[in-house]
């Protein structure tokens, strides 16, 4: 059975929007030299820490030579202009509302390093809701390996079983689980087309429930069936008109 004492978010693409705008600010930079940089080539990377790809060298080895360097900065400008422009996604901050109203314990487990992660949530008034942060920075290994997870359990000094976890993508659906926390996938138009059936429950976005009903059907479904239950679960529940 689980009893929910804490919520754990990921960050980029469940909180923000960044991987969308990363993921364009590369495009750009492949298409201004001709070349194309598929989703399908891009999506095995979302949810990794970043050191895990340069695909500023890929683009070097296709064109056979090397680039300036400046063009690593120009695009990161560009990346950080495209994600100044996004909003909070649809939920959230009605679930750290609702979280602390609650009494629970919030936590973040990000496979981006510490200052990302710190900067934006302090830029978005955020920063404050959050009683633990575990980033790239505090472990060995990130996502998809549950040390984030494990991190932000052990601060919190709860088991598994009492936490709920927030992702977006497949790497951070198999680290919440590899730690064995019910998982909730609320996938972003980049990783819609994952196949996320490790998670327990999947929403379209977390405005589609609020978190009291969410609680209850999962501490109730685990009271009956275990806490496996629910895996590939799609929750089609939707919020009346106001």
């Amino acid at each position: 059975m689980i009893r929910v004492r804490a919520l754990i978010f990921d960050f980029d693409g469940l909180i923000l929007d960044t991987e969308g705008p990363v993921f364009q600010s590369w495009q750009e930079l492949y298409h201004a030299f001709g070349l194309r940089l598929e989703l399908s080539e891009w999506a095995g990377y979302i949810g990794l820490a970043e050191g895990a790809f340069d695909f500023f060298a890929i683009l070097q080895e296709r064109l056979g030579r090397k680039l300036d360097a400046k063009l690593q900065k120009q695009r990161s400008e560009r990346e950080l202009q495209l994600i100044y422009q996004q909003p909070v996604l649809p939920g959230v901050l009605d679930y750290l509302q609702s979280a602390r109203r609650l009494g629970l314990k919030i936590g973040l487990a990000s496979s981006s390093s510490c200052a990302w992660v710190t900067g934006h949530l302090q830029r978005l008034g955020l920063l404050d809701y959050f009683d633990c942060l575990r980033a790239a920075d505090d472990v060995q290994r990130a996502k998809p390996d549950p040390d984030l997870y494990q991190a932000v359990l052990e601060a919190f000094r709860l088991s598994p079983n009492e936490a709920l976890a927030l992702e977006d993508s497949l790497n951070g659906v198999r680290a919440a689980r590899a730690a064995g926390i019910y998982t909730v996938a609320i996938p972003n138009p980049l990783t819609d087309h994952m196949p996320l059936e490790a998670a327990n429950l999947r929403l379209a976005s977390l405005a589609d429930l609020p978190l009291e009903t969410l609680i209850e059907s999962v501490e109730q479904t685990t009271a009956a069936h275990g806490p496996a239950s629910g895996t590939n679960e799609a929750f089609t529940h939707r919020r009346r008109p106001s």
